[in-house]
């Protein structure tokens, strides 16, 4: 039984098989909520059927389970929660906080990464439209910051750095802002440990969580591993798949990765051993260290 309060959790997308950057992601948060005697769940994220593949669910389950990543609780399947995004957006367009946009791929092209507002107060159809979130100017002084525990402080002016934003497709499909968001919140999750690429999406999520009324998550964002090129380890780079014939290699390495240091006496050690070392000796500082060191 967790003997605390925290709840940590791991949310892939079945679009294809874990990489070694997911295992590592998918390793400190498991640790970390090891560490602190605390609950661990694993949700999969699979509101996007045009990039995933449902064959992965249980590529990526049985991966985990090969790693000795075994998760508390029921699995969570987004594609099954979908009248309680509409339900959180009902609740947004009473307040006020939502207007629908008809801007095209190419104008949003031209205008940047900034939003800029220009469907605001007009009146859009809702049908083949998107539904974006007012993003307030004033907003805390025009900033949302967090406190990452590997990154620190990270602040967005919320307005210029990106504007309303979207919390339904005009395909009709919710955004991953919104889904992670009330699911985060259904959960109880507490402590978010995820890759450093998320970093820029956690002030909209904390913009959202206090436009709904939810409690604040604490994050961490571990560094991304890269390719030989400087790529991000992803699925779309494809990304080599981690065996899970190798399971104790790839945590002995993934724990080097995160700067564990795990010993060489346990290298080729089971997997319960080497998940056992880590328990005990888990140092997430040591993260932090790296990127101190090597600037990722």
């Amino acid at each position: 039984m967790p003997s605390s309060s925290y709840v940590g959790r791991f949310a892939p997308s079945p679009s294809g098989p874990l990489h070694f950057g997911s295992l590592v992601c998918a390793l400190a948060s498991f640790l970390d909520a090891r560490f602190h005697g605390g609950t661990w769940l694993v949700r999969i994220e699979d509101i996007d059927p045009p990039r995933e593949d449902p064959k992965y669910i249980g590529t990526i389950l049985n991966q985990l389970e090969c790693h000795g990543l075994n998760w508390d609780e029921n699995v969570i399947n987004q594609s099954e929660r979908l009248a309680n995004y509409q339900l959180a957006l009902d609740y947004l367009t009473e307040q006020k906080l939502i207007f629908a946009c008809a801007c095209t791929r190419k104008r949003l092209r031209q205008t940047g990464r900034v939003y800029d507002g220009r469907c605001r107060k007009r009146q859009v159809s809702l049908s083949n439209s998107a539904l974006r979130l007012r993003v307030a100017p004033d907003h805390i002084s025009g900033r949302v910051t967090i406190l990452d525990r590997i990154y620190g402080e990270y602040s967005q002016h919320l307005a210029q750095d990106t504007g309303d934003f979207v919390l339904k497709r005009r395909d009709g499909l919710f955004s991953y802002q919104l889904a992670s968001v009330i699911d985060d919140q259904f959960q109880g999750i507490t402590h978010i440990v995820r890759g450093a690429d998320l970093l820029e999406s956690s002030p909209r999520q904390m913009y959202l969580q206090n436009c709904l009324g939810f409690n604040s998550v604490q994050y961490a964002h571990v560094p991304l591993v890269k390719n030989k090129c400087g790529q991000k380890l992803s699925k779309q780079n494809q990304a080599e798949p981690v065996s899970v014939d190798k399971a104790s290699a790839n945590l002995w390495s993934a724990l080097s990765w995160l700067n564990q240091k795990p010993p060489r006496s346990i290298h080729g050690a089971p997997v319960s051993e080497i998940l056992a070392w880590a328990r005990s000796n888990w140092q997430f500082q040591n993260i932090s260290k790296k990127v101190k060191n090597t600037g990722t």
